[in-house]
């Protein structure tokens, strides 16, 4: 299974710095460690306030009680509080790797869709709306800029995609036929120093 983490880390005030970069070390070398495990399959950092430690983790692991021995022997944890969210497949999951590169310099988006069908919609046209999205998302992962699809439960669905900037990443969910049903919540990512994604660009 595949869970997305929110890691937020909360050094202790007076925690010598030669310390917290001895800790920090630790945590890269225990990354690479769970990126050949197959554990640790993405790291991103989100948009953060001044001061503030926060990473999302991309992590695979047999069950719930697996990822928390994972992340328990990451040396960080002793500073760190997780929020875990369990990600179910979605239909139009790409997979991972299948994607092309996506424009040069793009930056990486995560996206929360909240889906919500008005009353009273044919079925047909639901069905056609979802067909059309199925279509559009493989053109979309054929040109770089759909990474990856996972449920989140019952109308809602995250997504993993690249743009060139802000407007573009916009302009490709006007362009999902699922649009006019769907509330959007965008955040855009910068590089980790250790995602295993660095490794092989």
């Amino acid at each position: 299974m595949e869970y997305l983490v929110t890691m937020t880390t909360h050094v202790p005030d007076g925690t010598p710095e030669e310390e917290v970069n001895r800790v920090r070390a630790r945590e890269a070398a225990r990354s690479r460690e769970l990126v050949a495990q197959g554990h640790l399959l993405r790291l991103f950092r989100p948009p953060l306030k001044p001061g503030e430690w926060r990473t999302l983790g991309l992590f695979a692991a047999s069950d719930a009680d697996r990822l928390e021995e994972v992340l328990a022997s990451m040396p960080l944890r002793v500073w760190r509080t997780d929020q875990v969210t369990e990600l179910s497949a979605h239909p139009n999951d790409p997979g991972p790797g299948t994607g092309g590169t996506g424009p040069q310099g793009a930056t990486e988006f995560l996206t929360t869709f909240t889906i919500t069908i008005p009353d009273g919609t044919p079925d047909q046209a639901v069905k056609d709306a979802e067909a059309g999205e199925a279509r559009r998302t493989r053109e979309l992962t054929g040109q770089g800029h759909l990474e990856r699809l996972w449920a989140l439960g019952p109308g809602r669905n995250l997504g993993l995609w690249r743009a060139r900037d802000q407007a573009g990443m916009q302009a490709i969910l006007k362009s999902l036929p699922l649009d006019p049903w769907m509330n959007v919540e965008t955040t855009p990512l910068t590089e980790h120093p250790s995602d295993p994604a660095a490794a092989t660009t």
